[in-house]
């Protein structure tokens, strides 16, 4: 009879812990808007898109090609990042060790002296360890346990965690590509300023030897009473003004070098580059895909996308303080007052065995609050991925209007520049034969120097708009 009412009691207690855990909030689905359009532009619904090219096939410049790879075993960006990786995979590994019980085995000594007038003690006294010998006093301990603890995972809680932590792993892998298709971009796009510093550098100089040549005309012609000296200073002047941009051309070339350097790894050192490699031909097709295909092939929306999934599995998680939790626990050893005593088995031998139900009661309010952060960070993740998405699909149209601008500005740029240096034969020769003024003269000179310097930014801008647009479908870390 009493062995069916302590049953009924257990029966009663186990269902009040369980139904200590039925009061817990409700899931809301938190899906991320996109709308993305189908297509980038009207009428174009080409799926070949960049992003599925090489690095080394889209950047063909020898010099360019040796300056990623050193970069790609030297930047110290990169191996920040790579270090992320192993965080993440060692809390990978750390997550799953919660799914098996956790052992150890130790070994403990000491001694004990009781009070005679205890129960403990008046017990002691009157026990005998072997016949005619009573139990010594103080009392040694001497013992060898290995034990276990489990918690069992019957809501999925560990397994989510373990899933959460997953997910954060891959998204360091792609946050990791993520950092070498900027880093890609990055020296792609400093190895082409360095090449348009170097062309405005040497046009510079053919245009201080061209004012330099000028000079030595005016002060001919004030020789023999043609101009006067105001000529003469203007011409100085404006040579000056040159020769003193030449030497800004050449700080923003030890900037550039140091820059790149930077990004390599390494201490100054000088950059082999391709002067001419501005001049060449550009593809004639860019190939943009569609923006369904941003959301497969850019790492950084892979990588929001995965710590979405993420903190969808941490709210689970959270849900799941709410139930009841079950640890198992075990031990086995050895354990006697006398070391000699160790080895009689059974009698030194101990176990135990036991489970417990643990039901949150008193700490409710605050698994209550972890599970209204995790929910909040939730949306947080959430509308993160739909900006990083956004944003993704911006970066493509900003860039491919860019390249539809610039090749409509160069065309023009070439007419201007084409156009000056008719002007500046022209006015040579009707300067030399006294009929046009010397300002005018000055005028073509620095216009003519001001177009070119231009045309070689346009060029610049068009190449850099290029490396954009690989780096915004997703290219470059492939």
């Amino acid at each position: 009879m009493d062995n069916k009412l302590n049953l009924k009691y257990l029966v009663f207690a186990v269902v009040s812990f369980m139904m200590t855990g039925c009061k817990v909030p409700v899931l809301t689905a938190q899906k991320p808007v996109l709308n993305l359009p189908q297509v980038y532009s009207e009428g174009e619904q080409d799926s070949t898109t960049w992003a599925n090219i090489p690095w080394k096939q889209f950047f063909k410049d020898p010099n360019l090609q040796q300056l990623i790879d050193t970069a790609l075993s030297n930047s110290k960006e990169l191996k920040m990042v790579l270090q992320e990786v192993e965080i993440a995979k060692s809390d990978v590994a750390l997550r799953r060790s919660d799914l098996y019980p956790k052992g150890g085995v130790r070994i403990e000594t000491g001694i004990e002296k009781v009070g005679r007038y205890t129960s403990q003690g008046a017990g002691d006294a009157s026990t005998d360890m072997e016949p005619g010998r009573h139990m010594p006093d103080p009392l040694s301990d001497f013992g060898i346990t290995a034990s276990a603890h489990w918690e069992v995972d019957i809501w999925g809680k560990l397994h989510q965690a373990q899933d959460a932590a997953k997910n954060r792993y891959l998204a360091t892998v792609e946050g990791k590509n993520f950092v070498l298709s900027n880093l890609i971009a990055e020296i792609a796009t400093s190895y082409y300023e360095l090449v348009a510093v170097d062309n405005q550098l040497e046009l510079v100089r053919r245009t201080i030897d061209l004012q330099s040549q000028a000079l030595e005309v005016v002060m001919a012609q004030r020789a023999v009473g043609r101009v006067n000296e105001l000529a003469v200073q203007k011409f100085k002047a404006e040579l000056l003004k040159t020769q003193g941009f030449a030497y800004k051309l050449q700080q923003q070339t030890v900037e550039v070098e140091n820059k790149i350097n930077f990004l390599l790894g390494r201490y100054p050192q000088r950059i082999s580059r391709n002067r001419d490699v501005l001049m060449t031909e550009l593809p004639s097709e860019v190939k943009l895909g569609i923006p369904a295909q941003i959301l497969h092939n850019r790492p950084d929306v892979q990588q929001a996308e995965l710590e979405l999934k993420a903190a969808d599995l941490d709210v689970k998680v959270a849900r799941a303080e709410f139930y009841p939790s079950l640890d198992i626990s075990a031990a086995v050893g050895l354990q006697a007052f006398k070391p000699s005593y160790l080895i009689k088995a059974p009698e030194s031998m101990l176990y135990s065995l036991a489970g417990d139900l643990f039901a949150p009661l008193i700490n409710r309010g605050a698994i209550q609050a972890e599970f209204r952060a995790a929910s909040a960070r939730q949306l947080q993740v959430l509308y993160h991925y739909e900006q990083v998405v956004l944003n993704a699909y911006l970066e493509v149209a900003n860039q491919m209007s860019s390249i539809s601008n610039l090749q409509a500005e160069i065309e023009k740029q070439d007419k201007q520049v084409q156009i000056l240096n008719e002007a500046i034969i022209v006015s040579k020769e009707l300067f030399i034969g006294n009929r046009a003024e010397y300002l005018e003269v000055l005028t073509t000179q620095r216009d003519v120097l001001e177009s070119k310097l231009d045309l070689f930014e346009l060029k610049k801008s068009q190449f850099l708009s290029l490396i954009n647009v690989y780096k915004a479908v997703g290219g470059g870390w492939k």
